[in-house]
């Protein structure tokens, strides 16, 4: 998956999370929980989704790695 992609399935899975998040407001470096005012809960759903969309485990101990979108964009690419 490419950039591009991966932001598609991103907002896609955002959309069935937190609809009014707009992915295109958020900087590469910011954290995704406070610019898109996610919960805990929300966002361990937004992983949960990447990870049913994509069948990439993501080990808890790897959730970190994607708060910002440059982390998340660049652990799915891998």
């Amino acid at each position: 998956m490419n950039d591009t992609e991966i932001r598609a399935l991103l907002a896609d899975v955002l959309a069935g999370i937190a609809p009014e998040a707009d992915l295109a407001t958020v900087g590469d470096d910011e954290d995704l929980r406070a610019a898109l005012d996610l919960d805990s809960m929300d966002f361990m759903n937004l992983v949960i989704g990447l990870h049913q969309r994509t069948g990439i485990d993501i080990p808890e101990a790897d959730v970190p790695k994607l708060f910002t979108l440059r982390g998340l964009t660049g652990y799915l690419a891998r």
